[in-house]
């Protein structure tokens, strides 16, 4: 018997003061417990319990020894607990990333009906806009919305192809517009986690355009974009499904529309499992097949 299972039938003997029932519920015999609970008194060199015909009792040196590694055995149960959930499809703890926006408005049905399944999984959602460091931060997944990954040192999992639109105020004059090339860089809102500037590459399938946006307003919030140009600061370049709203209610309308930017990935990233944990598993699987329709229903 290995030191865990001894001291966990030692400090169940002393709870229980009956070597038989230990046995019962440790599924051993009766002799098996005696001759565990002698092996542990030959190892320390102490009676732990006095036994007599009718019943067990701790001695005083028992009394001691069990109250000071009760807290390390359970602190051992509870590890051991949680590495068997770890390793199960239907139990465990999910510590997800997300971008700010998907987050709120995406996510939380795709999470509630995962619970629905999966009651025993529990959840810590962070939400940022930008790239975290799943390695360092110790995260499960992140769910990214990007261009192709380029990252060697995680895996990563494409769910859909984002399409991305140029929305302005309604009215505005950049309503107007025919070509890219009448766009200047105060005109243009940039998404920048850092205050950078940001290329856009625009085509019309013929030709193709390049702009520098974000000199005037750049910001890591593509909400905060939307309503810039909303008020009529400029244009936003921002996934379609993260406008629908501002465009279904006249908010925010789509401009040069014969001129797309390149798509980006929602993808899903891991570290670098050999191979995704079970409860990661099942997410990812359930993630994929929820996004598009309810992406379908934003949009």
């Amino acid at each position: 018997m290995n030191d865990y299972k001894l001291l966990r039938t030692f400090l169940l003997a002393a709870e229980k003061r009956n070597f038989a029932q230990v046995a019962r519920e440790l599924d051993m015999t009766p002799a098996a417990v005696t001759r565990a609970i002698a092996a542990l008194e030959e190892d320390l060199g102490v009676q732990l319990f006095v036994r007599t015909t009718r019943q067990v009792s701790l001695t005083t040196d028992g009394a001691i020894f069990a109250a000071q590694i009760q807290p390390a055995v359970q602190a051992l149960d509870n590890a051991r607990k949680d590495v068997m959930n770890t390793h199960k499809a239907d139990h465990g703890r999910l510590r997800i990333s997300a971008p700010t926006w998907f987050g709120q408005q995406v996510l939380p049905p795709i999470l509630s009906a995962f619970r629905e399944r999966y009651p025993k999984i529990s959840f810590e959602i962070s939400l940022a806009d930008g790239l975290v460091n799943i390695i360092d931060d110790d995260y499960d997944l992140a769910i990214r919305i990007s261009a192709a990954p380029s990252d060697k040192f995680t895996i990563w999992r494409k769910i859909s192809v984002v399409h991305r639109i140029l929305v302005a105020a309604p009215g505005s004059r950049f309503c107007d517009m025919k070509h890219p090339n009448e766009l200047i860089p105060d005109d243009c809102l940039a998404y920048s986690g850092e205050s950078k500037r940001e290329t856009w590459m625009l085509s019309d399938g013929n030709g193709s355009a390049t702009i520098s946006a974000g000199r005037a307003f750049s910001a890591n919030s593509g909400e905060v974009l939307a309503s810039m140009a909303a008020d009529g600061a400029g244009v936003a370049m921002l996934p379609k499904f993260h406008v629908a709203e501002h465009l279904r209610t006249g908010r925010l309308v789509h401009v040069l529309q014969d001129w797309s930017p390149p798509d980006l990935w929602l993808t899903l990233y891991y570290p670098p499992y050999q191979a995704l944990p079970p409860r990661i598993a099942s997410f990812s699987k359930f993630f994929e097949q929820q996004v598009p329709a309810i992406v379908l229903t934003i949009e």
